[in-house]
């Protein structure tokens, strides 16, 4: 049996779900990809009775039924179901009637994965799930209802929060979300693949912490050849994946990558007067509700300015694979079909766009583990606040701008202006980015008028040269390390 990596607060949960003396029901979502059936499967199928069934997109009401009917037969060997269930509430009932059959001792588990495929319009899934729980499976102490599914939108909408029938029925939910940078070292370690923790860092930048992805990288390849592998050969299992990614979450995608596109474009991100300029989207509730689902699905992340309201928020794009693939992939994606170039992507390493993306992703990963930066300043347990600050020039004026991708506002007076630099090599600081980093601090106190103690923090690959320039204007460092 293959083992479950990471996974522990997930894990803990199915753990007091499954030795639970009540009836129990749990809710997973995550992306396509991101091991949600693999966590149910590992940790269910060897410990009780295990039903499951999958929905498929697009199949019709009589071939899920089908499916369902199969696997009823296959578990419970009932010679009395002969036929096809007619509709849900018939397959249901038939279900009910099995459980009740068994020793109350033992503990059965009921899984409906792809529920979005399952309860496709005119399907009656949901009304029929509704009654077989609040009437029948709700009251049995045996059984524990698990449902899931991709489209995290749909999941939130229609069953988080449902005000129907299910309407705070659910005892857990669980979002699972890519592999963080430990539990990939982690992964790769349990297939005997041993890279140095920054190739794992540039392999993260193009795929994300995806499981699915991550599979697909051999032993004794390295970054470098498992990038070019995955992605730059006319059957790379991530040339075409970037379509049906958005396709399968969302019914109408080509509005949602409409924002995706936008933000691949703009480091800084977007406010949603730029956003919708950008994409000629109308404001209102529907551009509310794609941002939303981008975000509850974890393509993009949004964030406050320091000192401002939390409404003027900006928008930006986190998602590994969607920024590679629209940075490297797409403009050559014809090119690569025909194998006109084998080396494109050793060839792009010393480009100033390889430079640039690097360092946008780079920051994207230090923004998702910043709960390790803060660790790593011995800052976890004082109460703090992250957010981004920008200050602009006025046109024509001689003031000096300044922007800071991270800024952490603590509750002990003190507040870190985080500096994310992505080298291959110890970072050497000239002269002029030691005034750069001061001028930041300078200009972040002067516009924000705080009197708290200011912090230059710099987080590099392999750390910085304690040089004179360096000496002047940093005060903590902190290398990748601290992001594992």
């Amino acid at each position: 049996m293959s083992q479950i990596i990471g996974r522990k607060k997930e894990v803990e949960v199915l753990e007091k779900l499954f030795r639970s003396k009540t009836a129990e029901f749990l809710a997973i979502y995550g992306r396509r990809r991101i091991g949600k059936t693999f966590l149910v499967n590992q940790f269910f199928k060897d410990k009780c009775l295990y039903f499951e069934v999958t929905g498929s997109k697009g199949a019709s009401l009589k071939e899920q039924l089908a499916d369902f009917h199969r696997e009823f037969c296959a578990l419970f060997k009932s010679e009395e179901s002969s036929k096809n269930p007619k509709n849900w509430s018939e397959a249901l009932h038939t279900l009910k009637e099995a459980i009740l059959l068994i020793r109350p001792e033992q503990k059965v588990v009921l899984f409906f994965d792809e529920l979005p495929w399952l309860a496709a319009p005119k399907s009656g899934f949901l009304r029929a799930l509704e009654y077989f729980w609040n009437r029948h499976a709700s009251r049995m102490a045996n059984v524990l209802l698990i449902i899931c599914g991709s489209a995290a939108s749909w999941m939130i909408q229609k069953v988080i929060y449902n005000r129907g029938g299910l309407y705070g029925r659910l005892s857990a939910e669980i979002r699972l979300q890519p592999f963080s940078l430990t539990e990939v070292e982690a992964y790769f370690i349990s297939r005997q693949i041993v890279l140095p923790r920054k190739q794992i860092v540039e392999i993260f930048m193009a795929t994300g912490g995806v499981p699915q992805y991550l599979h697909f990288v051999e032993r004794g390849c390295s970054s470098l050849q498992t990038i070019n592998a995955l992605c730059f050969h006319a059957q790379s299992p991530l040339l075409k994946e970037f379509h049906n990614l958005y396709a399968s979450l969302f019914e109408s995608a080509e509005q949602h990558l409409k924002i995706v596109r936008a933000l691949a474009n703009k480091r800084q991100g977007m406010g949603l007067t730029e956003l919708i300029l950008t994409t000629g989207l109308s404001k209102g509730g529907r551009l509310s509700t794609l941002l939303v689902e981008l975000e509850e699905s974890g393509f993009i992340y949004s964030f406050s300015f320091f000192g401002k309201s939390q409404k003027e928020k900006r928008f930006r794009l986190i998602d590994e694979y969607s920024l590679f693939y629209l940075t490297w992939i797409d403009p050559e994606k014809q090119q690569i079909l025909q194998g006109f170039d084998k080396d494109y992507w050793s060839k792009m390493q010393m480009s100033p766009s390889w430079h640039a993306w690097a360092g946008y992703a780079f920051e994207n990963i230090c923004l998702k583990h910043s709960h390790k930066i803060k660790a790593a300043l011995s800052i976890g347990g004082v109460s703090t606040t992250q957010s981004y600050w920008q200050s602009l020039p006025t046109q024509g004026s001689e003031e000096e701008g300044a922007e800071i991708d991270l800024v952490i506002d603590r509750a002990d007076q003190c507040v870190n202006l985080c500096e994310m630099k992505f080298y291959n090599s110890i970072y050497t600081m000239t002269s002029e980015e030691a005034f750069c980093f001061e001028r930041k601090k300078r200009v972040f106190r002067s516009k924000t008028k705080t009197r708290k103690a200011l912090f230059t923090t710099l987080i590099t690959p392999h750390g910085a040269k304690e040089n004179a320039h360096y000496l002047s204007s940093v005060d903590q460092q902190l290398t990748l390390d601290c992001l594992f």
